[in-house]
């Protein structure tokens, strides 16, 4: 079965708040943190690189959250709102 285009199974990255990072943030740390001495050090150092990246994309959050409040923002809602036409002609022909 095809994806369509937008489904979330086209290897896109996941998209996450910034919320959702800090939260994951929090979550990695606590798993670093309880992790046994035993435990492969590829996988600490994974957890530790996935923490960096985090880390970094949250210092930068400030910047692009002010870049992003400007775009995200609808100063006149649309007309065609309530008339848009069907995604595909196999949706259409079915109703």
């Amino acid at each position: 079965m095809r994806a369509f285009h937008g489904q979330l199974s086209d290897n896109q990255p996941i998209r996450r708040t910034l919320a959702e990072k800090q939260k994951q943030l929090r979550d990695l740390k606590e798993t670093l943190g309880s992790m046994k001495s035993h435990t492969a050090p590829a996988l600490r150092e994974s957890v530790r690189k996935r923490i960096a990246q985090l880390e970094a994309e949250l210092s930068a959050a400030p910047a692009l959250k002010a870049a992003g409040d400007t775009k995200n923002t609808r100063t006149t809602p649309r007309s065609d709102d309530a008339q848009r036409r069907p995604r595909s002609r196999i949706r259409s022909d079915a109703l």
